[in-house]
């Protein structure tokens, strides 16, 4: 009888999934690989919106016109406004709000965070419990420290910032409008407007090094 169920779930959820898609491209929804699209009920769609394929969409999801989300990617309870660009690899969480022109990129995940217009987190990083300004960028590998282990802070940057690649933003934490964030910080203080941060250790080198092999000091794991 499970299996029976399970059967009977499965093949509703495929019909009301192709009628998902259909209401959807025919509000002007361009979907790529509709057989690999997974809509929500409640989703709200602008004009000229292209989803590409292997793309999720939870609920209480809204997205505004010129929208294009690449493949792979997941969004649930967020706003993405005009002109956004998520994708591919993206995960969009509640309470994400995507503002006009802002790119998303590969493997970023937005958790609770607003993006400012144009602003941009291209790759590789994690924004949480976050408010982004406009024409911000956020390097490739930047984590904002949202847990201090007993309750969540924010972080803030402002118009304009840049954030270099490999940066941890350990919350509550402020970056000034149009302050750069040197790549590889740790920053725990707030960074005053059109500064720069840089917390990077200073670079050592041994000129004609030779390794003791028989040292497990410098050793790599295998």
């Amino acid at each position: 009888m499970a299996s029976i169920n399970k059967k009977k779930i499965a093949l509703i959820e495929k019909y009301t999934q192709e009628k998902l898609r259909n209401k959807a491209m025919k509000l002007g929804v361009t979907l790529k690989s509709p057989e690999t699209v997974f809509l929500s009920d409640d989703t709200k769609f602008g004009k000229n919106i292209t989803i590409h394929p292997y793309v999720m969409i939870g609920q209480k999801v809204k997205i505004g016109s010129d929208v294009e989300i690449l493949p792979f990617s997941h969004i649930e309870n967020a706003t993405l406004e005009k002109n956004v660009r998520v994708g591919p690899f993206s995960r969009i969480r509640p309470g994400s709000f995507l503002s006009k022109g802002s790119r998303v990129g590969n493997f970023v995940e937005v958790k609770k965070s607003r993006v400012g217009e144009n602003s941009k987190i291209p790759h590789l990083s994690y924004v949480g419990d976050t408010s982004i300004g406009k024409n911000a960028n956020i390097g490739a590998g930047t984590i904002t420290c949202n847990y201090d282990g007993k309750k969540k802070n924010k972080t803030k940057i402002l118009d304009g910032a840049f954030i270099g690649s490999n940066t941890a933003l350990v919350a509550p934490v402020k970056i000034g409008k149009g302050s750069i964030v040197g790549a590889g910080s740790v920053i725990t203080k707030n960074v005053k407007d059109k500064s720069l941060a840089l917390t990077r250790a200073n670079q050592i080198e041994v000129k004609n090094y030779k390794r003791d092999r028989k040292s497990t000091r410098l050793n790599s794991s295998h």
